[in-house]
């Protein structure tokens, strides 16, 4: 008798814990779903941007001779030059392979172009304005919407509300028997169009939770408040642990291009170091060559690189290679080398072996995340992402057949009412807000609207 009451006291609360799951889903789908089909249609665009990128411009396969030797450095920017005599030079990038054009990054008024030139006669083949790319565009989206801080907040919060989803439809479609353990795995055909979209949207779900998890979090590492302001700072790399030099007021991220980014994401918040004014006036402020350089950064064995060039008196010389920048793909191989522009002396040297480990997690998930390394990668990423827009597309559909067929009912799953299933509810909601403060003012915003419907309906109901 008592294991039959038991039974009858248990059944209700695993109920409600499904119901309250199913209400969470919802809601937080709700919010997510535009901003999921955003991000992966804008992400599907970055991920072709090397293709797109050849195709828009004249980048043909460059076919040096076997007596043609790569021209200096100094060369190549004096050619540019000579075509821009107003611009300010702000970077060079070698070819990142023989047959492939190394590229000048210059500031012409307003604009920065990044000119591809043959590194072999000098030519300048074609000229790009990166901030206006297709990659660009999408990723201002991808960042914020184009509407600066409030967009980005805005996807912060859906991001964290994904984690709910994946944790709220994990639970809601766990089997318990070994029909429905058929369904999770693919969706059971003779069920209906509704069973059918349920058990593929939970599916899909359930094959991508795990990667899913991964992209939110390294997507959540560059968000504004949880990752500028909360883990950011923490794993930040502290320039006074490579050398006792002087520091500027300006941190790495200045040298981002527009919205590109391209510095390790430990060495956005720190400062630049800043060239030695006492060396400065004993050489009549005579700088370092940049073949200099150069020769400096192959000694130091680094092949694909940015070379940024000072453009005033403290500034450094920046020599970065790393994932972020998609110069390489190994994230072992991250390395930042600022040299003071007068003497030539290394005043950093920054690689792997000093990140903490969240900045080891970026500079390896970083690349994945870009399908950056080879073609597997490439086509693994794209696949995520159209899988994103069918999970999407089916949530809609199951949501459109359970509504009512007249009316605009939101036909929400209705509320729960067991205290002890309130109680983790409760819990997860103010451990998710704790841990991601965006989401917290998201997941309070939808209390309140919550309440306020359930108010008016009532109300409706009654009269």
């Amino acid at each position: 008798m008592n294991q039959l009451t038991n039974k009858n006291l248990v059944q209700p609360v695993s109920r409600a814990f499904y119901q309250m799951a199913w209400r969470w889903h919802f809601y937080a789908g709700l919010f997510v779903i535009p901003f999921l089909l955003m991000l992966s249609i804008t992400g599907t665009v970055m991920l072709f941007d090397k293709q797109i990128q050849s195709a828009r411009y004249n980048l043909a396969v460059i076919q040096p001779s076997e007596q043609d030797d790569v021209l200096a450095v100094s060369t190549l920017i004096a050619n540019v030059q000579q075509r821009y005599p107003e611009a300010h030079i702000k970077k060079y990038m070698p070819a990142k392979a023989q047959l492939l054009p190394a590229f000048v990054i210059i500031k012409d008024g307003s604009t920065t172009l990044h000119i591809a030139l043959n590194p072999y006669s000098g030519e300048i083949l074609d000229k790009l304005d990166r901030n206006s790319s297709f990659y660009a565009w999408a990723n201002d989206i991808h960042g914020s919407l184009l509407i600066g801080d409030t967009g980005d907040r805005l996807i912060e919060a859906a991001a964290g509300l994904m984690l709910l989803l994946i944790l709220s439809g994990l639970y809601m479609w766990w089997p318990s028997n070994n029909s429905s353990k058929r369904a999770v795995f693919w969706p059971i055909k003779g069920r209906g169009k509704r069973a059918y979209y349920r058990e593929l949207h939970s599916a899909l779900g359930l094959y991508t939770a795990i990667v899913m998890l991964f992209f939110i979090i390294s997507g959540l590492a560059w968000a504004g408040v949880w990752g500028s302001k909360i883990v950011q700072p923490w794993s930040s790399f502290p320039m006074q642990k490579s050398s006792n030099v002087p520091l500027s007021k300006l941190p790495h991220s200045s040298l981002n291009q527009g919205v590109m980014e391209e510095m390790p994401w430990n060495l956005e918040q720190t400062k630049l170091p800043v060239s030695d004014t006492q060396v400065a006036k004993s050489t009549a402020f005579k700088k370092v060559s940049i073949d200099q350089i150069v020769a400096q950064a192959k000694s130091l064995n680094m092949q694909n690189y940015q070379l940024r060039i000072p453009l005033s008196e403290k500034a450094v010389y920046s020599l970065t290679a790393n994932t972020m920048s998609g110069d390489i793909t190994d994230p072992r191989l991250d390395r930042t080398v600022h040299i003071d522009q007068y003497s030539g002396k290394i005043l950093a040297d920054i690689g792997w072996d000093e990140y903490s480990p969240m900045a080891k997690f970026m500079a390896a998930g970083i690349a994945l995340h870009q399908g950056g390394i080879g073609s597997l990668n490439l086509w693994a990423n794209t696949l995520l992402c159209i899988i994103m827009i069918i999970i999407c597309i089916t949530g809609i559909i199951i949501w459109f057949k359970r509504r009512p067929a007249k009316g605009y009912a939101l036909a929400a799953p209705a509320k729960v009412v067991s205290p002890k299933a309130w109680k983790l509810g409760i819990f997860t909601l103010v451990t998710l807000s704790v841990v991601f403060p965006v989401t917290g003012v998201a997941i309070v915003l939808f209390f309140v609207i919550d309440s306020i419907y359930s108010y008016f309906k009532s109300r409706s109901a009654n009269h």
